[in-house]
């Protein structure tokens, strides 16, 4: 950076004091110094500049063309460094652009986000939910709660928020009989996630069992909607469980969790990493999503009811939900 000359501060702000009351000995008052000094301090800065910078006059001061531009200019610069000097706290953080994978949204961040008005009332974010993968890139918002892989990425900011794990869940009146015949029951799916049957089938040593037919949904919501329905067994994401859970329509339909290498993730380029808007919603969606600062454990869920351990946040949501009702 090239060497600044400027003139001595006190003599700029003595002038710009000077120059706004037009008045030596109101702009001595303002400073807390004496009409002397202030008078000084403005022959100074003539004497270095070259050039008159006030017309005294009987009836007081008046500005010269040279002293009209600089006091213009001295004001807004002085006005900056106190802007700069009052602390982030103190100004109004950027509105944010945030891309979300819509079950998220709906099953998680939504029931938060009154939280987040009381925790940071001048936090302004726009939401922009989608299924779509392709549309959730970061590039394309300030930053992304997506699917990912928690690995690290050129010029990216990934964060763990949840694991990805998957349950099958069904209406209680399903699990009247006991254990479900899995290749017996109708199995629902999801479209964006054709094979969370096949796999988790695997998973628990059923590779036998036929994972294709049975109805098909636009997305995980509607195919758990069709589960409280009564139309079959459903493939849910544990994590995101809570609020279904908590309306008592369905139930885990077997305890065993299917872990994944995939979380969703926060996510935003790097060079966005100390924006105070960004950093302030970062720090509070991993407090409220994993307070103990650790990654989040699946666990397994017991057939037939809801998460032994289940999501810190989803305890909450469960409680609300009752105190509702009761």
């Amino acid at each position: 950076m090239s060497w600044r000359r400027l003139p001595p501060l006190h003599a700029v702000r003595a002038f710009e004091a000077a120059a706004r009351h037009l008045s030596v000995t109101r702009a001595a008052g303002e400073l807390g110094v004496t009409p002397g000094a202030v008078s000084r301090h403005v022959r100074a800065l003539e004497a270095e500049l070259g050039k008159p910078l006030f017309l005294r006059r009987a009836t007081g001061l008046e500005l010269t063309t040279a002293g009209a531009a600089l006091a213009q200019a001295t004001r807004e610069g002085l006005d900056r460094i106190a802007d700069a000097t009052s602390g982030v706290k103190l100004r109004r953080l950027r509105r944010l652009s945030v891309g979300v994978y819509g079950f998220f949204a709906s099953r998680l961040l939504l029931p938060l986000w009154p939280a987040l008005r009381a925790a940071h009332p001048t936090l302004e974010i726009d939401l922009h939910t989608s299924l779509n993968p392709l549309d959730l890139l970061p590039g394309r918002y300030d930053a992304v709660i997506a699917v990912a892989d928690a690995a690290p990425r050129a010029g990216l900011v990934t964060q763990a928020l949840v694991p990805i794990a998957t349950v099958p869940v069904c209406a209680p009146r399903w699990m009247k009989q006991g254990a479900p015949d899995f290749g017996a029951v109708p199995l629902l799916h999801a479209r964006p996630r054709p094979d969370d049957w096949r796999r988790w089938l695997d998973h628990i040593g059923m590779a036998s069992i036929p994972a294709q037919g049975g109805s098909s949904f636009e997305s995980i919501g509607l195919a758990i909607e069709a589960a409280e329905a009564g139309l079959g067994f459903a493939m849910a994401i544990e994590a995101l469980l809570g609020p279904d859970l908590a309306r008592r329509m369905i139930v885990v339909a077997d305890p065993r969790a299917r872990p994944t290498r995939r979380h969703f993730v926060l996510q935003y380029e790097a060079r966005l990493d100390d924006d105070p808007a960004l950093t302030a919603f970062a720090a509070w969606l991993r407090a409220q999503l994993n307070p103990e600062g650790g990654r989040v454990a699946t666990g397994e869920v017991g057939r037939g009811r809801r998460p032994e351990k289940p999501h810190p946040v989803m305890v909450d949501l469960d409680r609300k939900s009752s105190r509702s009702r009761s």
